[in-house]
């Protein structure tokens, strides 16, 4: 079993900065894939950013050059460092483990209970 709590979201405005975190219980942590995805009023949950066990990243299109994951096995900790942020960002922002690497969150067996992240135009 693996819990995650996201910590890190907030109001920003347009072209600010923002780092989340995901903490994660459990001794395995460094085993499993840890993705970030968001879902806005209205929309399909979407990914967002995806982090292997080896370090291998996976970025969704719009937030490439802008979004960077990492990972930091001592500290069962994921982080998403999100930069140049829009509006279109506004969300609320899940992290979730998987063994295996996906995109899809479908394939995700744990997520933590999301944080709010909005950009102000």
């Amino acid at each position: 079993q693996v819990q995650l709590v996201e910590s890190g979201g907030g109001l920003v405005q347009a072209g600010d900065s923002l780092r989340l975190s995901c903490a994660a219980s459990g001794r395995t942590f460094s085993t499993y894939t840890m993705g970030w995805f968001r879902q806005a009023p209205g929309k399909e949950r979407e990914f967002v950013a995806v982090i292997s066990w080896n370090d291998s990243t996976y970025y969704r299109d719009s937030v490439k050059g802008r979004f960077t994951i990492s990972r930091d096995n001592a500290k069962n900790t994921v982080y998403l460092q999100m930069n140049s942020m829009k509006p279109e960002d506004t969300a609320v922002y899940y992290c979730a483990a998987a063994k295996g690497v996906f995109i899809s969150g479908s394939f995700y067996d744990y997520w933590g209970q999301g944080t709010q992240v909005t950009v102000s135009s």
